[in-house]
């Protein structure tokens, strides 16, 4: 709110505004409020919660309607009015479903909450102005399910309240143009210099959290893709703005840019080109997810996350010491971490070189890029190896291998990346913006030894061998999961992670797989295979046949892709024939209708397929426990030579949907995984449950040959008795290695960090490929 009220006072363009409290809006008439703000700011309406970043507690109104309003203004408020009719009419997984989208802050309004029960107003008509009277604090998610069930059973309507919430609304004129966010940091003279804005272009009209932190829910494009005037005057405005309000280190700066005049009462000015800019959101903390504008534009100018943080804390460091805290003290410490900066550009030379490979050509591409860069960013960051970014395309034929800048490597996705490489290969110039602005950052990448931000370079299985003594595969999905890119590696005696070709072109295929398991006793769901060929002859009979092995609901997905990739729950004959039509379809494109029947999500991807796997669906079956879990294992060579397999305490998967998807698997904040898993309330029993079920995946990897590392995803039940239940659902040869992946959480517990676990994983490859030479 003062930045909006400083903006206005210097007179800078930014967006006309207005301030609604909590006790005028509790006091007001909704109708007459909107009718009021339509009027002074114009439709569409954003509502912003001033005390909160920049994605939290926003809406858009585009039509005067009371009722959106009143739901808009409630959440930037972070409150939320229940109402026991509707309550009422839920059905308990309606009412669980719903008190998880409320506790979600992205979404809902968070916790802990006061919940308070609403006093009817005379008419009885309940709305933002009803009155509280009883309340209570509620911290726990099952609490507040409790709270609900039992206060709506003699109460009319109860508000809940989130306890950090909100005392006022910021209500702004909302903006037609192109948005932007740009980093400005000081640069060694304490000078604003400010990176390649990025442009934010979404598959929503509104950025929220989701499109700003995940990868592929929006595109960001840095540098923007304007004219380098207008570019330069948005650097400057940023520049302009980071000195005004007196800001220190670094800051992100969001805008827009736009051909239309913004409603402001401030003076604006056009650009060369007839742009109008203006600053309208200053962050003081940026996000810094793997997928933020922090790294991305750092990118640009050459340098990885873990040198760009270098950079920060030292700037942090000498802005504190300017600031007259501890002058001797930091003094120390800056010339420890001078000294340590230093060394580490002498130590380049001396490390292993790693390619970390990833990318492909599967459903799952995006997911490995995030595994890719998570194991660039942790080899990067250490003294014994330096990992060179080898992206993969192509297709089954032919792989092509792209050694990666590092601009590139933090492109948004693969789909991303395989588009620079695209542009490069056609002779695309870099953007003159960017030359400039590497220029003037010359003084901070020479000395963190800043990457050269080349073009991607094509090389071949034979150069990779002569430029890396190791391989990372982070890819997910074939090529890298069926054993294919294995068998290259092994032909120019390259080490490399995971299980070898003939253990992965078993675990590729989830019918072969069950069909092994089976055979050595352990448990897994009735299947079969449903092929193309059976459906184009008779479709009805096809479907017939599967209906008759198969009760509804039963499980259907792709035999020999990743994991979650197309898993769908089929509860009908439509949906049946949905899946069938989509997954052996001729053409890329997918059908609207049949991706309706599936609920298919937001840029999910459905893969063309000869055959699908059917399975039963794996249920409770009366016993007294059952959970879904997933367990990861890393192995070793004992004092003899022997294969040694770790197992770790599983993880319980929860679902929000019918069945996990990749997102909930890997992606930050997108999945509730609980480590370990909670088998029993009593600690001597959740472990003796624990140790049976690592029984059970340890017999899985010595029936597969499983070595390096994986994961193990399983259905437990527990009896009544303590009998204990464990049903193989898959086994991921390279499982994802995101940063927020449960496999990390898993080897924390076993004493590992995530770097200690990945140095293993590469120490076992390159042991294995020496015994395989002294075998030869």
């Amino acid at each position: 709110m003062a930045q909006k009220k400083l903006l206005k006072a210097l007179n800078r363009p930014t967006p006309n505004f207005r301030v609604l409290s909590v006790e005028e809006w509790d006091a007001a008439d909704p109708a007459a409020t909107l009718q009021y703000l339509v009027r002074e700011l114009g439709l569409p309406l954003v509502f912003k919660a001033p005390r909160q970043g920049s994605s939290i507690g926003v809406s858009i109104l585009r039509e005067a309607d009371v009722a959106k309003f009143l739901d808009a203004v409630e959440r930037s408020l972070f409150r939320k009015t229940v109402v026991g009719a509707e309550w009422q009419k839920l059905t308990e997984r309606d009412k669980l479903q719903w008190v998880q989208q409320l506790v979600d802050i992205r979404d809902g309004i968070g916790l802990p909450v006061e919940v308070s029960t609403l006093a009817p107003l005379a008419s009885s008509t309940l709305d933002a102005t009803a009155q509280p009277s009883e309340k209570q604090i509620v911290a726990h998610p099952e609490e507040l399910l409790r709270v609900l069930d039992a206060t709506l059973q003699t109460t009319e309507a109860v508000r809940l309240t989130n306890v950090d919430g909100e005392a006022q609304v910021l209500l702004e004129s909302f903006v037609q143009g192109r948005e932007f966010s740009c980093i400005v940091v000081e640069d060694p003279t304490g000078k604003p210099l400010a990176l390649p804005p990025t442009e934010i272009v979404k598959g929503e009209e509104m950025f929220d959290y989701r499109s700003k932190y995940l990868p592929g829910l929006s595109r960001k494009i840095t540098p923007i893709d304007l004219p380098e005037a207008d570019i330069q005057r948005i650097r400057e405005a940023c520049e302009e703005m980071f000195e005004t309000f007196g800001f220190q280190v670094y800051a992100r700066l969001d805008g827009f840019i736009s051909s239309e005049a913004p409603v402001t009462d401030s003076e604006a000015t056009a650009t060369d080109s007839g742009n109008f800019i203006f600053l309208n959101d200053p962050n003081t903390t940026s996000g810094m997810l793997p997928a933020s504008f922090f790294f991305h534009q750092a990118a640009e100018i050459g340098l990885n996350p873990s040198q760009f943080l270098t950079f920060l804390i030292r700037t942090s460091l000498a802005a504190r010491r300017r600031g007259g805290m501890q002058p001797v003290r930091l003094a120390g410490l800056l010339k420890q971490l001078d000294t340590a900066v230093a060394s580490r550009q002498q130590q380049e030379r001396t490390r292993t070189k790693v390619a970390v490979v990833m990318g492909g050509y599967s459903s799952e591409r995006h997911i490995s890029v995030e595994s890719g860069r998570n194991i660039y960013e942790k080899l990067s960051s250490s003294v014994k190896y330096e990992p060179v970014p080898v992206f993969l395309t192509g297709n089954s034929q032919e792989f092509r291998l792209y050694v990666l800048p590092i601009n590139v490597m933090l492109k948004d996705n693969a789909d991303d990346i395989r588009e620079k490489i695209e542009l490069a290969e056609a002779g695309h110039p870099t953007h003159p913006i960017l030359t400039r602005i590497r220029h003037e950052a010359e003084a901070i990448t020479s000395a963190y030894a800043g990457q050269p931000t080349e073009q991607p370079r094509r090389v071949s299985f034979s150069e990779l061998a002569e430029e890396v003594s190791e391989v990372f595969i982070a890819l997910h999905g074939r090529p890298g999961e069926d054993g294919a890119l294995q068998r290259e590696l092994e032909q120019y005696g390259l080490p490399y992670n995971g299980s070898g070709a003939e253990s992965s072109s078993i675990t590729i295929n989830k019918f072969e797989t069950n069909r092994k398991l089976r055979e050595a006793g352990l448990r897994v769901a009735e299947h079969r295979m449903a092929t193309r060929l059976e459906w184009t002859a008779d479709s009805e009979g096809f479907y017939q046949s599967l209906e008759a092995q198969f009760p509804y609901p039963f499980i259907a997905k792709p035999a020999d892709d990743g994991c979650s990739s197309a898993v769908k729950k089929i509860k009908n004959r439509a949906e049946l024939a949905a899946f069938s039509r989509l997954i052996f379809r001729d053409q890329e494109e997918l059908m609207p209708a049949d991706a309706t029947v599936l609920q298919l999500g937001f840029k999910e991807e459905f893969p063309q397929k000869e055959a699908f796997l059917v399975e039963t669906l794996i249920a409770r079956d009366g016993a007294a426990h059952f959970l879904e879990v997933t367990g990861g294992l890393l192995t070793h060579w004992g004092p003899n030579g022997e294969l040694e397999i770790e197992v770790f305490e599983a993880s319980e998967a929860l679902a929000t949907g019918e069945v996990l998807s990749l997102e909930e698997k890997f992606l930050a904040g997108e999945g509730q995984n609980i480590t370990p898993a909670r088998y029993a309330p009593d600690p001597a029993e959740r472990q003796r449950i624990s140790e049976e079920v690592k029984a059970e995946l340890r017999r899985v990897a010595e029936v597969l040959d499983i070595q390096g590392y994986a994961r193990i995803d399983a259905f437990v039940r527990v009896r009544q008795q303590g009998a204990v239940e464990v049903l193989i659902i898959e086994v991921n040869s390279l499982p994802g290695m995101t940063p927020a992946t449960c496999i990390f959480h898993q080897t924390a517990l076993a004493g590992y960090t995530p770097y200690d676990f990945i140095d293993q994983i590469l120490e076992f490859g390159k042991q294995r490929a020496d015994k395989l030479e002294l075998n030869a």
